[in-house]
């Protein structure tokens, strides 16, 4: 079977740098047989990833097992790299196969890529690399680690059978809808007293049962500055699509939007890209209305190193 895959990268200058669509079939090789294409779900027309547990019993099979364990349990099998309490599975939710939960096989096919946030052109194991720097507040494995090819790994194969360069509606988090208020802090209090406390506690810490089980959205533990979590709108539009679990989209536009802002508006370990002062870095990475970074709550300034846990700190993860 045919398994070599046709690219064409369109260079459109500065910004407009990124990846051209190729028309042919991703179909990532499988050592010693044929490439797992994943059928889409017949009823609901969604992508169905191949189980991790059905790769090969072979060197292919057994990356794509270890990057599944490494999506699911990420302090437990890569413990120098992760800082907080967080893992990758705690936004790519079902181990990175969840629709509308940032899966890791709709993202897969649109690498490489350009990233505003950095200004230029990622790879795969690139963005992999953020992930451990921002969201779990961590050191990145190196590119090409064994860490990064198995995550890699894991994704690829979920991915078999989809479109190079398709970005499907099921990738990221579903886009929310403006709220119809401002978004607010105290009404935001209510929502997370009342539909996230229970889970995530009173403090924002999370819990934990010898390992996380609900995982911190503030304080020491939790996301840096860094992260796309810290970011209003995003945390939004993950609220709105996938919590409480089990009761997904539940809570009304409105306190998505009110209890992100809460969330967000707390105090997190410091933006790794800090230089300077509070004020650079906000105005460097942070200068836009979905970012609290560097404004004033309850008289304190969310970002002032006076007050705020150290990038790249594991805190009792």
């Amino acid at each position: 079977m045919q398994t070599a895959m046709q690219r064409s990268a369109i260079l459109a200058g500065g910004l407009g740098l990124f990846l051209g669509c190729a028309l042919m079939w991703l179909a990532r090789p499988v050592p010693d047989g044929e490439p797992v294409v994943a059928p889409l779900d017949a009823e609901a027309d969604v992508f169905a990833p191949p189980l991790a547990a059905d790769a090969p019993q072979d060197a292919w099979g057994a990356a794509v097992r270890r990057g599944e364990r490494l999506i699911q349990n990420t302090a437990a099998e890569a413990p120098a790299h992760v800082g907080n309490g967080l893992a990758c599975r705690n936004c790519h939710l079902d181990g990175g196969r969840k629709a509308g939960a940032a899966p890791l096989w709709a993202a897969y096919p649109n690498f490489p890529a350009f990233r505003a946030k950095n200004q230029t052109i990622n790879s795969f194991q690139k963005r992999a690399q953020d992930c451990f720097l921002y969201s779990m507040n961590g050191v990145p494995p190196a590119l090409g680690s064994d860490e990064l090819n198995a995550i890699e790994a894991y994704a690829a194969y979920m991915a078999q059978g989809l479109r190079l360069g398709e970005s499907l509606p099921e990738r990221g988090f579903p886009k929310i809808a403006a709220p119809p208020l401002p978004f607010d802090e105290g009404r935001g209090a209510v929502v997370y007293a009342e539909q996230c406390a229970a889970c995530h506690g009173e403090d924002g810490a999370g819990q934990t049962l010898g390992e996380t089980v609900y995982p911190p959205l503030w304080g020491a533990r939790s996301y840096n500055w860094g992260a796309g979590m810290a970011t209003i709108d995003k945390a939004a539009a993950f609220i709105r699509a996938n919590m409480p679990q089990g009761m997904e989209n539940s809570l009304s536009v409105q306190q998505a939007w009110d209890v992100a802002v809460f969330i967000d508006s707390q105090h997190r370990p410091q933006d790794p890209r800090f230089k300077d002062s509070v004020a650079a870095t906000r105005a460097a990475h942070h200068d836009n209305g979905f970012s609290r970074y560097g404004t004033e709550v309850d008289g304190r300034k969310l970002g002032d190193p006076g007050q705020t846990p150290p990038s790249g700190f594991a805190v009792g993860n």
